[in-house]
C-alpha cells in the first residue's frame, strides 16, 4: 500500500477558506453498478446522490448532468459509524494526540463517516458544561459527522435533571465508569439513580464494567512488589473483575427497568453475563473493540517497553477470549464493533509510565484500521458475512444510538454516507500509510485484502484513492433520537 500523502486541499489552513474549489455547489453523482451491501441484502444497482442524500437506488438510473462513478466490480457499503472514540481528551496529565481534524482524516480514510465521542463532565461542573467544551473542540475542524455521549462523573439533583434535558440537545446516551477509582469511577448509588432517570427520558446508559476498587488494590500490590512493566497492567485487571462488574451493572439495570449498553467487552466472563441477560429478555446490549480480536495480553510483555503500546482498559485477554468475542459477534450477542480510539504517542506520552505501569496513559489507536481489519478477520477469514460486517460497523450503531433512518444503510432518503470498497485490493498496514497523529499502529505489517477506494460524507467526496478532499468544518453535529429499541 503506497504512502498516502495529504494534498493541500486537506489542510486546515487559511488557504482552505479562500480556495474557490470549496465554493462550488455539490452536483448530482451516480455510482454505476456497484454491489450494494446492507445489513440484510446484497444486490447490484445504481445509487443517485443529490446534494447530501441518496435520492434513488435502482437499475440503469438515467439522470442528466450527473457525475458518473464506475462502481462495477466493487462493493458499496454504508459509511461506518464508530460509537466509541476519544478525541482531544485529557487523561493522566496529557491528552489524546488526535483532535477532531486528524482523527477525522484517519476515520475517513478507513471508511468511517460518523462517530460519537465522549464529553466528560468536569469536576464541579454539569453536563451542559461538558457538551460546551466538546462542541468547541470540534468547531471548524470536523470533516466527518459526529455526535456526543456524556460521561457522568458526579451525580446530584442538578445533574439528574440535566440527564432529562439531554435529548433536547440531541444527546441520547450517557456513560459511567465502574473503574478508575478516584478519577472517573462512580458508585452503585449513582449507577442506579442514573439508570432510573435514563429509563424515564429515553436515554441509553453505557458502562465501563470493571471492579475499580479491587483493581486499585491489585495495582498497589504489584507496585509494592517492584513490578513496573506494562504486562502488570493486564495482570492487575483480571477478567473475573470485568465479569463481576458486568453482572452487577446488568442486575442494577434490570431492577431499574432500564436498557444498558456495555462498552468494550473483552472476555468469556462478561460475555456470559450479557448472553444470560439477553436470554431473560432484558434490553442489554454489548460492544467489543477491534483490537481485542487481534492481540492478547502477551503483547504487553514485549521487550524494551514496547508493550506499553498495548496498554488500555479493560486490558487484552487470552486466545480463548478472542474466540468468545468472534462467536458473540457471529451469533448476535454483541451488537457493535467500535474502536475505543484513544491515541497516545509512544514517545512522550506512553513513556510517562516507563518506570510505573500505572502511569502509562490508557488507550490504543484504531479509528482508521477498524473496517479493514474487521473485513479481513471477519469476512475474508469466514467468521461472518459481509452483511454482518455492515450490521456491526454501521447499521446496529445507527439503530442503537438514534441515527436510524438517516445513517447506517443505503436507501433513498438516507444521508449519502458511502464507501466504495475495493475487495480485491491488498494493503500492508503501517504507520507510514495511515493518518492518525499517533506514532505507531498496533497492526504494523498486517496484510488486509479489501480497502476503501472512495468515501462520501453526506454526498461530499472526502477520500479519493490516496487523496484527501475533505473540508475542515464541513462535518456536522448529529442530533440523535431517543432510545426506543
Amino acid at each position: 500500500m503506497p504512502s498516502r500523502q495529504l494534498n493541500l486541499l486537506g489542510q486546515p489552513s487559511a488557504l482552505v477558506k479562500s480556495n474557490l474549489y470549496f465554493r462550488k455547489e455539490k452536483m448530482k453523482t451516480i455510482i454505476r453498478n456497484p454491489t450494494i451491501v446492507t445489513a440484510s441484502d446484497t444486490f447490484i444497482a445504481d445509487v443517485l446522490i443529490d446534494n447530501e442524500t441518496i435520492s434513488a437506488v435502482g437499475v440503469e438510473l438515467d439522470v442528466r448532468d450527473a457525475t458518473i462513478v464506475d462502481g462495477e466490480g466493487k462493493y458499496l457499503l454504508p459509511g461506518g459509524i464508530d460509537v466509541h472514540t476519544h478525541l482531544d481528551m485529557p487523561f493522566g496529565g496529557t491528552k489524546t494526540c488526535d483532535d477532531f481534524y486528524t482523527g477525522h482524516v484517519a476515520a475517513a480514510f478507513g471508511g468511517t463517516t460518523t462517530h460519537i465521542d465522549f464529553a466528560i463532565q468536569p469536576k464541579g461542573g454539569g453536563l451542559k458544561d461538558a457538551l460546551n467544551i466538546w462542541h468547541e473542540k470540534a468547531r471548524d475542524k470536523a470533516v466527518i459527522d459526529y455526535g456526543f455521549h456524556v460521561i457522568v462523573t458526579e451525580l446530584n439533583d442538578q445533574v439528574l435533571a440535566e440527564i432529562a434535558e439531554l435529548p433536547a440537545q440531541g444527546v441520547t446516551s450517557i456513560k459511567m465508569f465502574m473503574a478508575y477509582k478516584g478519577i472517573l469511577q462512580v458508585d452503585d448509588d449513582t449507577l442506579f439513580k442514573a439508570f432510573e432517570m435514563c429509563r424515564d427520558v429515553g436515554v441509553l446508559p453505557m458502562v465501563h464494567a470493571e471492579n475499580g476498587c479491587a483493581i486499585d488494590v491489585l495495582v498497589k500490590h504489584e507496585l509494592a512488589k517492584g513490578h513496573s512493566d506494562p504486562i502488570y497492567h493486564a495482570l492487575s485487571r483480571p477478567a473475573k473483575l470485568e465479569g463481576e462488574a458486568t453482572g452487577r451493572a446488568i442486575a442494577l439495570a434490570e431492577v431499574a427497568g432500564s436498557p444498558l449498553f456495555i462498552v468494550h467487552m473483552t472476555c468469556e466472563e462478561s460475555l456470559g453475563q450479557l448472553r444470560a441477560a439477553q436470554d431473560r429478555g432484558a434490553k442489554i446490549y454489548g460492544e467489543s473493540c477491534t483490537h481485542y480480536m487481534f492481540f492478547t495480553l502477551h503483547d504487553l510483555d514485549r521487550p524494551d517497553f514496547e508493550g506499553a503500546k498495548w496498554v488500555c482498559s479493560p486490558p487484552f485477554r487470552e486466545k480463548k477470549d478472542q474466540e468468545a468475542i468472534w462467536k458473540a459477534l457471529r451469533n448476535g450477542t454483541l451488537s457493535v464493533v467500535s474502536t475505543d480510539h484513544c491515541a497516545f504517542k509512544f514517545d512522550g506520552q506512553k513513556s510517562l509510565g516507563r518506570d510505573d505501569f500505572s502511569k502509562i496513559p490508557n488507550g490504543v489507536p484504531g479509528i482508521e484500521e477498524r473496517m479493514m481489519v474487521m473485513h479481513q478477520g471477519g469476512v475474508n477469514d469466514n467468521r461472518f458475512s459481509l452483511n454482518q460486517l455492515v450490521a456491526l460497523t454501521a447499521t446496529n450503531p445507527a439503530r442503537l444510538f438514534g441515527l436510524e433512518g438517516r445513517k447506517g444503510s443505503i436507501a433513498a432518503g438516507y444521508d449519502a454516507d458511502l464507501v466504495l470498497w475495493d475487495f480485491k485490493a491488498h494493503a500492508t498496514l503501517s504507520k507510514e500509510n495511515l493518518h492518525s497523529a499517533v506514532d505507531y499502529t498496533l497492526y504494523e505489517g498486517h496484510v488486509v485484502k479489501g480497502v476503501p477506494q472512495k468515501v462520501w460524507v453526506r454526498g461530499e467526496l472526502v477520500v479519493d484513492g490516496e487523496t484527501f478532499l475533505g473540508q475542515p468544518g464541513n462535518g456536522k453535529f448529529q442530533p440523535r433520537k431517543v432510545f426506543e429499541v
